[in-house]
């Protein structure tokens, strides 16, 4: 003869499915808040209208400018490049700036220089994306950081032109198309 009720498997069965129903739940919460589908999104990066604002513009240093949507999911994976490219060009005079979406609020873990306004920049398309003055003020490079859904040095447009910049190489990509994880800028 058996000892079990069926009170006492009643109660198991309950625990198991109720179990079974939190777990589903913390899952169902996790991928809904930290996993977001790569959108393939192809985007032109038309720098034409970039200019910087006064007391940057002219010759002086190589300026890096950061375009940040703090709510855009897609500046998840470049904040770690970001950080590296900081670590490696600050220290042979490169300056880094950061321009934030208009009406967002937020506080972008690297130090960066905010740029209040940065004319030409409500034309943005999309954010992530960066803007490269060469030393004489000339806009050399306007774009997304990669392709893809994440960047890091290995995929980064951001290095190869930074180093032909600090050898002196004129560089001229203002415009670019690509395929990536991109935020709308503007509204």
């Amino acid at each position: 003869m058996s000892n079990s009720s069926p009170c006492g498997s009643g109660l198991v069965l309950l625990a198991i499915l109720l179990c079974t129903a939190v777990l589903w739940w913390a899952y169902d919460s996790f991928q809904a808040r930290y996993l977001r589908p790569f959108d393939n999104q192809t985007t032109l990066f038309d720098g034409s209208q970039l200019r910087l604002p006064d007391d940057l513009a002219g010759p002086g240093p190589i300026r890096v400018v950061h375009f940040w949507d703090p709510a855009c999911p897609c500046n998840v994976g470049n904040q770690q490049h970001l950080g590296e490219l900081l670590d490696h060009f600050t220290p042979l005079g490169v300056s880094f700036h950061l321009a934030q979406k208009p009406g967002s609020h937020g506080q972008l873990l690297a130090s960066l220089d905010a740029i209040a306004h940065l004319p030409g920049s409500e034309h943005l398309p999309a954010s992530p994306a960066v803007a490269i003055w060469d030393r004489q003020g000339r806009l050399a490079y306007f774009g997304p950081y990669s392709e893809g859904a994440v960047c890091n040095s290995s995929n980064s447009f951001i290095e190869p032109i930074l180093r032909a910049l600090l050898e002196d190489r004129q560089v001229s990509a203002s415009n670019t198309l690509a395929v990536g994880c991109y935020c709308p800028w503007a509204g």
